[in-house]
């Protein structure tokens, strides 16, 4: 009976050991798993990461010469006025408080307000001056306009290159 009794404790031993090693297999494979799904998921942001940042480095890349360019053509324009705009159209044309003050509105989006006699009176301001104002203003919202236009180009090749897309 003893024999029994050591031979039953001993089996039991064995499948006490068996199954504590099954389970620590077991758990170290679980987190061998999630170990690996760790390092999947690094990798895929890593090589989004450099995709958004090819993505950006590209549209910056093109749209910040398209704003050199804007600007610069902007700034030839304004040195142009006085051949466009000669001292004798200045001296021909009078410019109004009137023209003064809805240039002045609508460059702020704000209604003037309503119209005054004193709106018909000279403003003392130059129609060359008048004109670089206004080509200064178009230069901005060229300049913005691009700015916009590159942004959404980035947002849309960023979507592309997260989706794992091409775009263009």
């Amino acid at each position: 009976m003893t024999r029994f009794i050591v031979a039953f404790v001993s089996a039991l031993a064995v499948l006490a050991w068996v199954y504590v090693a099954g389970y620590a297999s077991g758990r170290d494979s679980e987190k061998s798993k999630a170990r690996d799904a760790e390092v999947v998921s690094l990798r895929e942001a890593f090589e989004q990461g450099k995709a958004v940042g090819t993505v950006r480095d590209v549209v910056v890349t093109e749209y910040v010469d398209r704003d050199r360019v804007i600007y610069k053509t902007g700034k030839t324009i304004t040195k142009e006025v006085l051949v466009y705009v000669t001292p004798a159209a200045d001296a021909s044309c009078t410019l109004t408080r009137g023209f003064v003050r809805l240039h002045d509105g609508a460059a702020a989006n704000v209604l003037p307000g309503p119209a005054e006699p004193a709106d018909a009176e000279p403003a003392g301001v130059a129609l060359s001056a008048a004109a670089e104002t206004i080509t200064d203003n178009y230069t901005t919202c060229h300049g913005i306009r691009n700015q916009l236009i590159g942004l959404q180009a980035w947002q849309r090749k960023v979507k592309a290159a997260l989706e794992g897309k091409s775009h263009e």
